[in-house]
């Protein structure tokens, strides 16, 4: 099993010696007695990502999946239906997704760790800072592999299993420490940080993403607000709108404009998509072009983004993707060639998958923006409503279980989203089921075969993998039914379109 560490916070007291203690936890964890024997080899090649925020992040976090307006230590998200280490029923094709190398791995979820809340603990409970990052990461493990303290028999199971993992990484509990599981609600001293629209910041603004198809925009959104709002493919095009999504710090506010990748346009659908991408530069304060590290010379889209920024007279900055996958010292000559094109504010190699560099990036980005009152609210991440971001979970799992065998002529449209709430519900948190209809909408009949698959188990294995984000998104119950239609060349009709909601953007 392995771990994705983030840093998505902006301090830096992170150092790297937490991580052979956090690998320590994941690979013991991964064995008995903490999983059942089964599924030992299926956790093989899982894994899991920590991601390290802020105070302000985990309060939101709070709020939208637990509707408790305080700031906790830690979060998980489990992606398994687990219980005590056992899968409820059993493993199925649905519950796997590709690594980048190709391979079938489980995602056992997401921890959300607030280093600044862990600290104050530490110094209460008179430990390292190290133990208690450790700690706080090996709690969150059993959560996502199913152990709780819901009840007292459940709690024992836990305080149990906690112990025997501390002590097989070396930081074994004392007799009064051991029967300490620390729950997720307690008071924070975090508890008022809130950021209203209109308060004034010292930087504040939008910044268009532009690139050529798979450089990595989506990705690095989605890294940067902690949550996916924009969905991630391996295939070219896969976003079609412009996505906003919002970056807010005690004196900052991004507004990033995730473009669809410029392409050479061959329907009214990518026409669309390229006006979009041009439209944004047009109406941003700062530009962020994304050149992918792996190639050895800028392209002509990247020439084209160059001159349009050229003739916006736009600020940019150079964000050069992908540094983990290339040797550092083989980015030097593509960054020279790069600086022949342009005078660019600043050149950054950044990954936006592990997100090496990208604290850097956010603090340029910051500096070429003007002063002026907050846009939105800190509570709001995206300007993307659940229904538009549930519609993309369906088409990004499509796109990934279709492969190479349905081209991009596909979209989704929801035809039902239905919230229902208890008879004592207080608010808008307390509801308990969003029922969902959705229709893949595909050109042809071949396609719409291969959509819903041997005895519909194609279709059930996208609904399976889609309703799992939604859940995650909406933090209740989800029922999804999807339907297969045929619209024979939509990506050329304006009704469909603009009923698919691709429609070209306002000039202002």
């Amino acid at each position: 099993m392995r771990i994705t560490i983030i840093n998505d916070t902006s301090s830096n007291d992170l150092t790297s010696e937490y991580n052979s203690r956090i690998d320590q936890v994941i690979q013991t964890v991964a064995g008995e007695p903490y999983v059942d024997i089964k599924l030992v080899h299926a956790l093989r090649d899982a894994y899991v990502t920590l991601t390290y925020v802020d105070p302000e992040v985990i309060r939101e976090l709070n709020k939208e999946n637990r509707n408790i307006d305080k700031v906790t230590d830690v979060l998980s998200f489990p992606i398994l239906n687990m219980k005590d280490g056992d899968i409820e029923g059993e493993l199925d094709p649905g519950d796997y997704e590709k690594d980048d190398e190709g391979r079938d791995v489980l995602n056992l979820g997401d921890i959300i760790l607030c280093p600044e809340v862990a600290f104050r603990n530490a110094e209460e409970y008179g430990h390292s800072k190290e133990r208690e990052i450790v700690f706080l990461v090996a709690h969150s493990l059993l959560h996502l592999l199913g152990y709780d303290h819901i009840d007292e028999k459940d709690e024992k199971l836990m305080i149990l299993r906690q112990k025997q993992l501390m002590s097989a990484v070396g930081l074994a509990f004392d007799d009064e420490e051991a029967e300490i599981t620390r729950h997720e609600d307690e008071q924070s001293p975090f508890d008022n940080i809130a950021y209203p629209a209109g308060s004034i910041c010292s930087h504040c603004g939008y910044v268009a993403l532009l690139g050529r198809p798979n450089a990595g925009k989506s990705t690095l959104v989605n890294y940067i607000t902690g949550m996916k709002v924009a969905i991630v493919s391996h295939k070219p095009q896969t976003t079609r709108t412009n996505i906003r999504s919002i970056y807010n710090t005690d004196d900052t506010q991004i507004i990033f404009v995730d473009t669809p990748g410029v392409h050479d346009p061959k329907s009214k659908l990518s026409e669309i998509m390229v006006g979009n991408s041009f439209k944004a530069v047009k109406n941003a304060d700062a530009v962020v072009l994304l050149a992918d590290g792996r190639f050895k010379d800028p392209g002509n889209v990247e020439k084209r983004l160059i001159d349009v920024c050229r003739e916006n007279n736009k600020k940019v900055i150079l964000a050069v993707n992908k540094s983990d996958e290339v040797a550092k010292e083989s980015l030097l000559p593509l960054i020279a060639e790069y600086s022949k094109l342009s005078d660019f504010s600043d050149i950054i190699p950044i990954s936006a998958r592990t997100g090496d560099n990208v604290d850097v990036l956010l603090k340029q980005v910051a500096e070429l923006l003007p002063s002026g009152p907050r846009l939105f609210d800190s509570e709001y991440m995206t300007d993307q409503t659940e229904r538009e971001i549930a519609k993309e979970l369906i088409r990004e799992q499509l796109l990934h279980y279709t492969d190479q065998e349905v081209p991009h002529g596909t979209a989704v449209e929801i035809t039902e989203f239905k919230e229902k709430y208890p008879e004592d519900a207080a608010d808008d948190y307390d509801r308990e089921v969003v029922v969902i209809s959705a229709s893949i909408i595909c050109e042809r009949e071949a396609h719409k075969a291969i959509i819903l698959g041997k005895k519909g188990q194609m279709i059930k294995r996208i609904g399976t993998a889609a309703r799992r984000n939604i859940e995650r998104m909406c933090g209740c119950k989800v029922y999804l039914d999807l339907f297969v239609k045929v619209r024979n060349d939509w990506k050329n009709n304006d009704i469909m379109l603009k009923d698919f909601g691709c429609t070209p953007e306002d000039d202002d």
